[in-house]
């Protein structure tokens, strides 16, 4: 199965659900007040969220109607959702020098985390790259075997400690471990503790201190990991590390499966930062840049070009 059709099948019930909430609004005679407040609401209820959905249904009134028909709403909407998600979808560059290129990954525990750690080695290591991983979140000994059980799984070399470890010091040895052996990029885990935002800051501002002193450009990414099943939650979760962790950009997991994909569209809309990749499925490979116009047309309900 080629990867659109991964991606479509991934955003299947989010599009299912769009379509539930716009039904009976097609073959309407009229495209009037009462219509567009009823095709933004039912976008809202997909999880589009209220501002995104506000700039489709002025799009859908600048158009001429004779009668709204299922298609023509399905190629509108995924015509405006790419024009959101397009500033948005920016490729992973791994830049840094002098290497290693540092990735900080951070995220609430449960929504992948170190699942997407693992799927992000694997395709840098497709490119070519040398990846070492630094298992920071030491908090969770699962954390840390889950780490060590992707290294294995994909070649990639993991730097550890003990349970409840400094994880400053960890990203200090993984530092020095991939310079003195040439590799390229670096892929932190840390805690993902929002209940106590005070230390998960001090932790990071720690972590950062150490980079500081062995590469003033480091981290180069420090990338927030979303679950999309947890719909509008995830945009608190931003809103949280973007105040606590300085995010550079997002990575939206648990597509595959999940009536709430709509919540990518509302991420970008509000906070414009990138979003380098999606996941839609638990394999190595399922892991892939963010394709705007795919992933738009997929919502819409519509076939792959």
């Amino acid at each position: 199965m080629s990867w659109l059709d991964r991606l479509r099948g991934g955003f299947s019930k989010t599009a299912e659900r769009v379509a539930d909430n716009l039904t009976g609004l097609t073959g309407r005679a009229a495209l009037d007040t009462s219509t567009l407040d009823d095709i933004e609401e039912a976008l809202i209820a997909s999880d589009i969220g209220p501002e995104a959905s506000r700039r489709i249904r002025e799009a859908i009134a600048r158009q001429k109607f004779d009668k709204l028909d299922e298609r023509g709403l399905r190629t509108i909407l995924a015509e405006e959702i790419e024009k959101i998600l397009a500033p948005v979808a920016k490729p992973l560059a791994v830049w840094g020098f002098p290497r290693p290129h540092v990735i900080l990954v951070i995220g609430v525990n449960g929504s992948g985390k170190t699942t997407t750690i693992g799927k992000l080695a694997h395709w840098l290591k497709e490119q070519d790259y040398g990846v070492l991983l630094a298992a920071g979140d030491t908090f969770r000994a699962a954390a840390i075997e889950q780490l060590k059980i992707w290294g294995d799984r994909i070649g990639a070399p993991v730097i550890t400690g003990k349970e409840g470890g400094d994880a400053a010091g960890i990203v200090f040895d993984g530092v020095k471990q991939a310079t003195a052996t040439g590799i390229d990029c670096l892929i932190v885990d840390t805690a993902g503790r929002l209940q106590n935002k005070t230390h998960l800051m001090e932790e990071l501002s720690k972590i950062r201190r150490v980079l500081g002193r062995l590469n003033p450009e480091a981290p180069h990414d420090v990338l927030l990991v979303l679950d999309a099943t947890t719909g509008q939650n995830a945009l608190n979760q931003v809103e949280v590390f973007r105040q606590t962790a300085n995010v550079t950009g997002l990575i939206m997991t648990k597509l595959d499966g999940t009536a709430r994909g709509g919540v990518l569209v509302a991420a970008a809309e509000r906070f414009g930062l990138p979003i380098h990749a999606i996941g839609v499925g638990e394999q190595a490979d399922d892991l892939r840049p963010f394709d705007p116009r795919a992933v738009a047309r997929a919502i819409a309900g519509l076939p792959p070009e």
